[in-house]
């Protein structure tokens, strides 16, 4: 099976499995959306989404974010993995948008990936999931999946990104994206499959390459 047939199967199988897949992180705008995704790196979703109702009943804008101390917004995501980090993150990066984007998250990859904790995942999730641009953000489970089914041979998440790009129609990057994540946590994970026992590893494992 040559790598097109295999990104058709796969494509096919998630969106079968997946047809309307929801973002998994609770959010009510660009902002709660991009301090959820930030939250969420080293730590898992179900854990944000406990822990985000408390902090955006407290502040759910930059302007009030940047109202609060360090200490007072690590006091509210402390469960979180690399909550010291992320709570100096959060409170920079909400007076910026505060004194630069007149209290607004940008809308370009440059301006995001410029903000404290924001690296080209978290642009790509915001840019995609908040104003509908064609990004294929890459976490270690896309990375993982995307080298496991031989969609792509690529070193880092940037190389998998574009082989993925260069495999699927820009238009089905967004649903991908989170049918690659809810896949890889309930069916392939890194310790439950080896390659062979989830159903899409089962099936690619017995075609000729």
């Amino acid at each position: 099976m040559n790598i097109t047939a295999r990104a058709e199967y796969v494509r096919n199988h998630l969106a079968a499995l997946y047809p309307h897949p929801p973002i998994p992180l609770h959010h009510q705008d660009p902002y709660t959306l991009l301090i959820a995704v930030i939250l969420s790196a080293q730590c898992t979703d179900a854990r944000v989404n406990k822990v985000t109702p408390a902090l955006f009943k407290v502040a759910h804008t930059p302007a009030q974010m940047a109202q609060l101390s360090v200490q007072q917004i690590h006091a509210l995501i402390a469960t979180c993995g690399l909550a010291p980090t992320k709570s100096r993150s959060i409170s920079t990066l909400s007076q910026l948008l505060v004194s630069r984007h007149a209290g607004h998250v940008p809308r370009t990859r440059a301006e995001l990936e410029a903000l404290p904790g924001v690296g080209r995942k978290t642009a790509s999730v915001v840019l995609s999931q908040a104003f509908g641009e064609e990004t294929f953000p890459v976490d270690t489970h896309i990375y993982r999946l995307a080298r496991r089914w031989k969609l792509s041979c690529g070193k880092n998440t940037v190389h998998v990104e574009n082989d993925l790009k260069q495999l699927f129609p820009s238009v089905q990057w967004r649903d991908l994206h989170l049918q690659f994540i809810y896949y890889g946590r309930e069916h392939c994970t890194a310790r439950g499959c080896n390659g062979r026992q989830c159903p899409i590893c089962h099936y690619l494992s017995r075609e000729k390459n």
